[in-house]
């Protein structure tokens, strides 16, 4: 049976540095795994760490893997793939299928600019970290506009179903700095420069 993965893949921390370095570019899961998303986020040792996009998607059984697919994986060997995948899944059959993901990071979020607007993230993204991290801290009223704007996908939108006028686009915005200055005081998201008016 397959297993759908969203717009989030979380990977164990020791794997952020292989990742983020570009020495990473793929992640083996086992069993059947179907991406609904182009765009994803990755994280790793308890906070989102890269955006990234989903390069492709294969399926290959156990004994099929090769010492190329290990590469591309972060490991010297297919042999220490091999123990890793044990390791995370427990004993394992050679004809068990493997989902291979490749993905591009296309942002790392260690580097968040704090002179561009939200630090240079996109508001829906900021709208799905708190969500997902912030959840039992944002007040009722920041969860429902927030999840309305990862719904809607756009500020404009979200205002126009929300409130039935786009002029309160504002409401959105106050909502969006409230979760990312959280984000950032929670250490969530990292920034060089805290201090920054968001």
């Amino acid at each position: 049976m397959a297993r759908y993965l969203g717009r989030h893949l979380m990977v164990k921390g020791k794997y952020v540095e292989a990742i983020v370095g570009g020495f990473k570019t793929t992640t083996i899961r086992l069993g059947i795994v179907k991406p609904r998303y182009r765009e994803i986020i990755i994280h790793g040792g308890g906070r989102p760490v890269a955006k990234a996009t989903i390069v492709s998607v294969r399926y290959k059984r156990l004994r099929e893997l090769t010492e190329n697919d290990a590469l591309k994986d972060g490991f010297k060997t297919l042999k220490e793939l091999m123990r890793e995948l044990e390791d995370a899944y427990g004993r394992l059959n050679p004809d068990d299928t493997v989902t291979i993901i490749e993905f591009k990071v296309t942002e790392k979020l260690s580097e968040l600019d704090a002179s561009k607007p939200y630090m240079g993230l996109e508001p829906v993204d900021i709208a799905r970290l708190a969500l997902r991290y912030l959840a039992h801290r944002l007040s009722q009223s920041d969860k429902e506009i927030l999840l309305e704007l990862t719904r809607s996908n756009s500020i404009r939108a979200a205002a126009l179903k929300k409130y039935g006028d786009i002029s309160k686009r504002y409401l959105i915005r106050r909502a969006l700095r409230r979760a990312l200055t959280a984000l950032i005081r929670e250490g969530v998201l990292k920034v060089e420069d805290n201090d920054k008016h968001i």
